[in-house]
C-alpha cells in the first residue's frame, strides 16, 4: 500500500460507504484521532501529513463495524488491503 493522496481518498471512500464521516480538525488528541461512535464520526488531527492520516485510519478501521457485503468491489479491495496492512503491523 502506497502512502499517497489517492490511497487516502480510497480509504475515505470506504469509510463513506460504511456511513462514517471523516473530519479533519484542530485539537489535542492523544492518539491523533477521536471516534464518536454514536454519530459515526471520525475526527483526525488536521496537521497530520498524508502518511500519518493513512496510518491512523488503518489503526481505526479494524475497530469499526464494517460489513464487506455492503461495500463496492473497489472498497472491498481497499478494506482487504487495510486489514492486511493492520495485521502486518500487529506482528
Amino acid at each position: 500500500m502506497k502512502y499517497t493522496q489517492s490511497t487516502l481518498e480510497k480509504i475515505e471512500k470506504l469509510l463513506d460507504e460504511t456511513e462514517y464521516i471523516v473530519r479533519y480538525e484542530r485539537g489535542t488528541f492523544q492518539s491523533g484521532y477521536c471516534i464518536l461512535e454514536q454519530k459515526k464520526v471520525i475526527v483526525l488531527n488536521k496537521f497530520l501529513p498524508v502518511e500519518g492520516r493513512i496510518n491512523t485510519l488503518i489503526d481505526i478501521i479494524p475497530q469499526l463495524v464494517v460489513i464487506p457485503e455492503t461495500l463496492s468491489p473497489e472498497s472491498r479491495k481497499t478494506l482487504d488491503e487495510v486489514m492486511a496492512k493492520y495485521e502486518e503491523s500487529e506482528k
